[in-house]
């Protein structure tokens, strides 16, 4: 991050094998346009539906992002050894899918007694009952993580750096609180005493509700933060730099009572994240973590960014306002951050900018010095790229001028989100790619 790059947000789901297949190509667009990060989402396995920020697993990868599992090998070295070094979260892992299936995809605190609370005597019996069910689950981990490591490597010999998510929260009906519930703050039947979410404001007059549970910070101390730093280190296996969504969670999180619907009645509760990145840094040294600090953010938020030298977030989409100590605003971004036209929850540029009013769309044509919406896309890349900000990074949408229909999420919604993916017939490669090495020279990133 103390070199000014140039990264393209997109999730792998959104190439157009949706797969991990066509990853190699993309990097090599990636590396003839000059650009040198990739950032995406989380690559876990969606609870529900395709949300990648509720998943089943901290630590697995989806099974989707492979076209096709090759057929299991007991032989393969590779396979021997990626199970023995994963064994933390892998076996665990792979019982708790064989039991959802066996239990209808019911969650695990709705599974028969001895299930639920993990009866030793009856999941050793599930071991020895269901060997090559279970040896299959760990497969698939194996080839995925196979797969990435080759699309690791030739992002490597290209110069481009992978940049990973990383959800602050976990969800209740996950292996992670199957297996660790005492990390969690639950009652004696698994079940959340309090939940997460945001509090009241301009935008939901009842917050935000959105139900994970919260972590018993005080036991996760007493081990140093065990299973955090195996969460993060796991990946820091997968990439170069790792964003913590809802980076304010390492300050203070908005408790709610579970059996209160909204999130009105709800309390800040202090969370020792000084201790946990202290944690971390003795372990790994320089931390390749960005701070999603999206939204009302507090000055103890950003002491503790500032601490670690963590960059933040700048979206332009949030800079049209009229408050001059805007950190959006181009002339407040500093190098320590990385600057976005807008990311994978706003609309796409010209999306948001056919949704506001005709007032506000003058607004940011007089604020742009432009004359033509046709105009605004191209303004606002280059002001992200022009910005003091060592990292800009553009979604592809932008990169090809595409509307709301290419919107990859709307926050408080279910239906059609994470299903936008490209063609390659959209990405006109030559063009294209001359036409951002050609920019990103002007605004001097280009690594050389």
């Amino acid at each position: 991050m103390n070199q000014r790059r140039a990264g393209v947000l997109l999730h792998p789901t959104s190439l157009p094998s949706h797969t991990f297949d066509d990853a190699e190509k993309w990097l090599d667009f990636l590396a003839l346009s000059g650009i040198t990060v990739w950032q995406m989402l989380p690559l876990g396995v969606p609870l529900d539906g395709l949300c990648p920020y509720q998943c089943t697993s901290a630590f697995a990868t989806n099974p989707v992002l492979l076209e096709e599992i090759p057929r299991l090998d007991e032989n393969d070295p590779g396979f021997a050894a990626f199970s023995e070094s994963q064994h933390f979260w892998l076996d665990d892992y792979a019982l708790f899918v064989l039991l959802k299936e066996r239990f209808s995809q019911k969650a695990w605190y709705q599974w028969p007694g001895e299930y639920k609370s993990r009866n030793t005597a009856t999941l050793d019996a599930l071991r020895r009952s269901h060997p090559q069910q279970l040896q299959l689950i760990c497969w698939e981990q194996y080839q995925l993580h196979a797969a990435w490591q080759k699309i690791r490597q030739h992002a490597a010999k290209l110069g481009i750096a992978l940049f990973g998510d990383i959800p602050i929260f976990v969800a209740h009906d996950s292996a992670d609180v199957w297996v660790w519930p005492e990390l969690f703050l639950l009652d004696e039947e698994g079940m959340p005493t309090v939940v997460t979410g945001v509090p009241p404001d301009y935008f939901a007059e009842t917050g935000q509700r959105w139900g994970n549970p919260h972590y018993d910070w005080e036991r996760m101390q007493e081990d140093g933060f065990k299973w955090w730093l195996l969460r993060l280190q796991h990946h820091f296996e997968w990439f170069e730099l790792v964003r913590i969504d809802h980076f304010r969670g390492l300050v203070a999180v908005w408790e709610i009572d579970a059996q209160c619907e909204t999130a009105i009645d709800g309390f800040w509760q202090e969370t020792p994240g000084e201790q946990l990145l202290t944690a971390l840094q003795q372990k790994i040294g320089d931390l390749p973590l960005v701070a999603e600090d999206l939204g009302i953010i507090t000055d103890e938020v950003i002491a503790l960014k500032q601490q670690f030298h963590l960059p933040g977030m700048a979206v332009l989409q949030f800079s049209f306002d009229y408050f001059d100590d805007n950190p959006h605003k181009p002339r407040n971004i500093l190098p320590c951050t990385v600057s976005y036209t807008g990311t994978h929850d706003n609309d796409t540029t010209l999306g948001w900018y056919r949704s506001l009013e005709e007032d506000e769309q003058q607004h940011v044509l007089e604020v742009l010095e432009i004359d033509l919406e046709s105009q605004v896309v191209d303004a606002m890349i280059s002001i992200a790229l022009d910005s003091k900000a060592n990292l800009a990074v553009i979604p592809l949408q932008d990169c090809l001028s595409l509307g709301s229909e290419a919107r990859m999420n709307t926050p408080g919604t279910i239906e059609n989100n994470w299903l936008w993916a490209f063609t390659w017939e959209q990405l006109d490669i030559p063009t294209i790619s001359q036409k951002t090495y050609r920019r990103l020279e002007d605004s001097n990133r280009i690594i050389t």
